[in-house]
């Protein structure tokens, strides 16, 4: 790797630690970026996927205001994101990338339809009574979403959020915070696992490392400022764009 290709990744690193924090979808950008500098599709994912790590835990950190009094539910979901991070961990290397990647636009395109019928979805189900955690359904779906980070990764943010969304009534930049961490440990527990089952790249690690554990800082900083429809907006805007590079692959 040249100086030029390891700033390059340096940078990528900062714009997916910050685009993760916010939303998600920032695989979209070091993936393609790893690839370009020479990395192999699985090395580079995996590399990838260890790499975030930190600027995941530094989004959380960023918005461990909004996580107060929130740690019941961080109890509760935890584990479904962590047993669906071994679940796709393993999948990535036992399995061909296009037998799970097929579905992942379809995954996104739900998810995205989640976000924006959201208000509309909550005055409907304003008369219900919904779990204070999100209910079976909720741990359901972030199993699945641990499955497709563990795997891949890119815009697991959005169906977390989507899910949340719909199931769970509370402001969305607290289901913001709490997404940060769920994501935070599905990037981690896949990681540790590639360390031992599949090929890393560590320069690449270390760089996207420094790069996201500063962004992850900044996306916290713009994250918390943005109000909810704003906040949508983004969503919407880094998911459609997560199917379009996902289908042209």
């Amino acid at each position: 790797m040249t100086t030029l290709e390891a700033i390059v990744v340096v940078l990528a690193g900062v714009f997916a630690g910050g685009i993760n924090t916010v939303v998600g979808s920032g695989t979209l950008v070091t993936f393609p970026v790893l690839m370009a500098v020479g990395y192999p599709p699985v090395v580079a994912n995996v590399s990838n996927s260890l790499g975030l790590v930190p600027g995941s835990l530094s989004g959380a950190w960023g918005y461990r205001r909004e996580l107060s009094g929130q740690a019941a539910r961080v109890k509760r979901l935890l584990p479904a994101s962590v047993l669906g991070a071994v679940v796709g961990a393993i999948l990535l290397v036992v399995l061909p990338e296009d037998a799970f990647s097929a579905i992942v636009p379809v995954l996104i395109a739900i998810a995205l339809v989640l976000v924006v019928a959201q208000p509309w979805l909550n005055r409907k189900l304003a008369e219900r009574e919904r779990h204070e955690h999100g209910g079976v359904g909720l741990w359901i779906g972030v199993f699945f979403a641990g499955i497709y980070g563990g795997y891949f990764g890119a815009a697991q943010g959005v169906l977390v959020m989507g899910l949340m969304g719909v199931l769970m009534s509370e402001h969305i930049q607290r289901m913001n915070a709490l997404k940060n961490v769920l994501t935070a440990f599905v990037n981690l527990v896949a990681g540790v696992l590639f360390i031992f089952i599949a090929d890393v790249a560590w320069l690449a690690v270390l760089l996207l490392a420094v790069g996201s554990v500063v962004g992850g800082q900044l996306g916290a900083k713009v994250g918390r400022r943005l109000p909810p429809a704003a906040l949508r907006a983004v969503i919407v805007v880094v998911g459609v764009v997560a199917i379009a590079q996902i289908l042209t692959r």
